[in-house]
């Protein structure tokens, strides 16, 4: 991974206590839109997690495959193409 991994493991782990004060939110059968607001501010972490590691990518192994064969830069694209149609569904 080129994403610098010291701030995604603290990202992670933040998420991590989140999903613990979540797991505890539930089980006291807290307010709905509490838990909501925990969840959201939870997938609004990962997903900054998730821009980060892509851009990593796109700045680094993307880069570095343009220095090769046609067909290794297109198995970069099409990993990205992956990607980005698993983020707009």
């Amino acid at each position: 991974m080129r994403a610098d991994k010291e701030v995604q493991l603290r990202k992670l782990k933040t998420v991590r206590g989140q999903i613990d004060g979540l797991i505890k939110m539930v089980e006291e059968n807290r307010y709905c839109l509490d838990i909501s607001n925990q969840l959201m501010a939870s997938i609004s972490i990962l997903k900054n997690i998730n821009k980060d590691v892509l851009t990593a990518h796109l700045r680094g192994c993307v880069k570095d495959s343009y220095s090769k064969s046609q067909e290794e830069i297109d198995e970069k694209i099409e990993e990205m193409n992956t990607i980005i149609n698993k983020l707009s569904k």
